[in-house]
């Protein structure tokens, strides 16, 4: 059976990839799962300059959930160019970085460098995060700033550029459509639910930014709500991602309309969980007679 596909000129073996910022760059991973088996590595978000992220406390178990403000902890673009390349350039698997920046400026510049990286075949382009003070999901709420930061970067990106979206907004769709008008060539989505929780016996937030990124099966049904939205009205490649644990959440995003799907908060849980929601596709579909995966994709 098949079970390739494809997102902008990026071939992927299977549609599962795993998430930005749930699976380090992989190597923290290799000990559990073979990593070439994946469809895609999505690495951590990665900015211009290192950033030690915010304070703590800034992750917060909920029910079916999670909370995040990490706030973008990550190493700076030179020193992933640097030091993560040479390893991650040795995997059997397509390797995409997260990009993200507090102008658009920095967006280009961290693009850009990135471009020169012959074995990164795209990147996911962050205006979405709701844990950092400027930019992010600044960025991503309104179309016009959308497609601004998407057409600068598609003038230095000539690869595979995803942008992920925030469901933090009015209309997702909207949103999806300018930054496609603008040159993307995927969009993924979504990102976390802006959320809060509150320690009843401190009488203080859980979180050291008193909200933060609401993550897990809680926001499933959320999430593949707005990709069979914005797969209705968008030509280019949807990428879902938001709770998905298991073959039978990928089957739903797939069939809602993404061609992909990311995996996340569930590899805390399962280190191993992306391997079971490959075998579970290729069970499905042997289940059920289907020879090509990309016949169910968009179904509903």
């Amino acid at each position: 059976m098949k079970l390739s596909t494809d997102i902008g000129k990026m071939h992927l073996k299977n549609p599962v990839m795993t998430a930005s910022g749930t699976f380090g760059y992989g190597e923290e991973f290799s000990d559990f799962i073979d990593l070439g088996r994946l469809g895609g590595i999505v690495v951590k978000g990665t900015t211009g300059q290192h950033r030690e992220g915010n304070p703590y406390p800034r992750m917060a178990e909920t029910p079916s959930g999670m909370l995040n403000a990490v706030g973008l902890q990550n190493m700076g673009v030179e020193a992933f160019c640097k030091e993560v390349y040479p390893r991650v350039a040795q995997y059997d698997t397509n390797v995409v970085v997260n990009v993200s920046g507090s102008s658009i400026e920095e967006y280009c510049d961290v693009a850009r460098q990135i471009d020169a990286l012959e074995r990164i075949p795209a990147i996911e382009l962050n205006i979405s995060c709701p844990n950092v003070k400027k930019g992010g999901m600044g960025f991503g709420t309104d179309p016009a700033m959308a497609a601004q930061v998407v057409r600068a970067v598609r003038d230095v990106y000539g690869k595979t550029l995803i942008v992920k979206l925030t469901p933090n907004v009015t209309s997702i769709v909207d949103i999806a459509k300018a930054v496609e008008d603008a040159g993307a060539d995927s969009v993924s989505l979504i990102n976390t639910l802006l959320g809060m929780a509150v320690d009843v016996e401190h009488r203080k937030p859980m979180l050291s930014t008193v909200t933060g990124g609401l993550s897990g099966p809680c926001v499933k049904p959320v999430a593949v709500r707005c990709v069979w939205q914005v797969a209705k009205a968008v030509k280019i490649p949807v990428v879902g991602l938001g709770g998905i644990s298991n073959a039978n959440d990928a089957l739903e995003f797939l069939m809602a309309g993404a061609r992909a799907v990311e995996v996340g908060t569930a590899n805390f849980i399962d280190p191993a969980v992306t391997m079971k929601i490959v075998d579970g596709l290729e069970e499905y579909c042997d289940r059920h007679n289907i020879d090509d995966i990309n016949k169910i994709i968009g179904i509903i």
